[in-house]
């Protein structure tokens, strides 16, 4: 008896898929990704399909050879798909940490924006936080038993103020893994530790694959 291998997502369907998304054609897009559907269950094709196209557009930003605003409309589409295939309430869902995302003391949202639609398209469920001070940040932390924190800021005094809340969720007696980016970061590689945090992410993409790396070892 011959067993059925499922054919696996070639290479080509995933770099037509980038394609579509890059040109922010969204009927494309959605056609591709039924296509990968039509032999792959809903989690093979984010991990195996949507993943690694956001993978790569992730590398062209940070090349320089893209638009901010393509990272940002490419995962709110693929965010738009993977919704109607692994809502918040899948099962394939709760094996993840509790994790959220915030803009620490700053008025700048893109960024967070971009990481949290990528994160969502990659699979992840998380609690979007919004704009908060440390204080306020501390005790939504504690209320909502987080194991992972992703924090994005622009500006150099909202970076400095990661220390504080490191310093202050030590005091609580929080054990949390903090995923820091931004420009701040950008310019000063060692900045991260020296603030507190546990790793610190270039772009989306790398947001998705330290997350992945923490959730496996928290499972």
């Amino acid at each position: 008896m011959i067993a059925n291998v499922k054919p696996s997502i070639t290479a080509s369907l995933i770099q037509d898929f980038q394609e579509a998304l890059l040109s922010l054609d969204k009927i494309k897009a959605d056609a591709l990704f039924q296509r990968a559907l039509s032999s792959h269950s809903p989690i093979e094709v984010v991990e195996q399909f949507v993943v690694p196209a956001l993978e790569q557009i992730g590398r062209y930003w940070n090349e320089g050879s893209i638009a901010l605003s393509q990272v940002y409309m490419s995962g709110r589409f693929c965010e738009e798909l993977v919704e109607q295939v692994l809502p918040p309430s899948d099962p394939e869902r709760k094996h993840q940490p509790r994790q959220a995302i915030v803009v620490l003391n700053d008025y700048h949202m893109l960024g967070k924006r971009i990481v949290y639609s990528v994160m969502r398209a990659s699979g992840f469920e998380l609690f979007n936080y919004g704009r908060m001070d440390v204080d306020e940040l501390v005790e939504r932390v504690v209320a909502d038993k987080l194991r992972v924190l992703l924090i994005s800021v622009l500006m150099m005094p909202s970076a400095l103020k990661i220390r504080d809340l490191r310093n202050a969720l030590d005091a609580r007696g929080v054990q949390l893994k903090i995923l820091v980016g931004g420009a701040p970061f950008q310019f000063d590689s060692q900045l991260w530790q020296e603030v507190g945090a546990d790793a610190m992410g270039l772009s989306a993409a790398d947001a998705v694959a330290i997350v992945q790396h923490w959730a496996g070892e928290m499972t």
